[in-house]
């Protein structure tokens, strides 16, 4: 004869199943929890790890950078002062700062020793007058994408040096494009002043307006007495 299974049997099994799937849930609610907190420590660590790494990778690329700097700043045929170097030619002085500034941008291209070393970098091939070795390096650092301010610098750089190389219309557009977009080292009324003298001599109506435009947006400063000499020495001003 079939068994049957009274209501209270019944009921005492649901009870069970119940608890059974409420003690699985928070198990599994606490598996997961701990998953959590062992994934939160791990990236933690992770985090500090490369924090860590970073700061050092920082301490060594200034550090590095600071000895090149060292010989960029050197002096030429004096004597050294005790403790300092000195170089009986320009050329040995620069050749030796290029080549320590290009081994830190190399080295150290995420930090901002890296990027700074690649602008100086870009500035001692133009003291050994390899223009298209510093164009290089220079648009490198205005493009990297990284510090502004030293990509605004490596800019009016470049800026200068396609002025001197016959590129006046590669330079303008750099010298408009800071104008547009100034920084602190980079200031506006700078810009407008090498853009100036970038016209001066071909378009000396546009020099009047940038020099005119100085001297009434920053009155009594140096940039605006540089402008008002400049603007003596244009045609018909004198």
């Amino acid at each position: 004869m079939a068994q049957h299974i009274s209501r209270r049997e019944l009921k005492k099994d649901e009870v069970r199943e119940t608890f059974a799937h409420g003690a699985e849930a928070v198990l599994s609610h606490q598996q997961l929890t701990l998953y959590l907190l062992i994934a939160a420590v791990v990236v933690a660590a992770g985090i500090f790890g490369w924090r860590e790494y970073a700061e050092r990778q920082t301490v060594k690329a200034f550090a590095a950078f600071d000895d090149a700097m060292k010989v960029f700043q050197a002096p030429v045929g004096a004597p050294p002062a005790p403790g300092e170097v000195a170089y009986p030619d320009a050329s040995k002085k620069f050749a030796e700062a290029q080549q320590k500034f290009s081994d830190v941008a190399s080295k150290y291209p995420r930090t901002r020793a890296g990027e700074l070393a690649r602008y100086y970098a870009g500035l001692s091939f133009e003291k050994l007058d390899k223009n298209a070795e510093a164009k290089e390096s220079l648009q490198k650092s205005a493009n990297s994408g990284g510090d502004e301010e030293v990509a605004a610098m490596a800019r009016f750089e470049l800026a200068g040096l396609e002025d001197r190389t016959g590129q006046g219309d590669e330079a303008e557009k750099l010298y408009q494009q800071l104008i547009a977009k100034p920084t602190v080292l980079v200031p506006k009324p700078m810009v407008m002043l090498a853009l100036a003298e970038h016209d001066f001599a071909k378009k000396p109506a546009e020099a009047t307006k940038l020099y005119e435009q100085i001297k009434a947006d920053y009155p009594d400063t140096p940039i605006a007495e540089a402008a008002d000499q400049a603007l003596a020495l244009l045609p018909g001003k004198s």
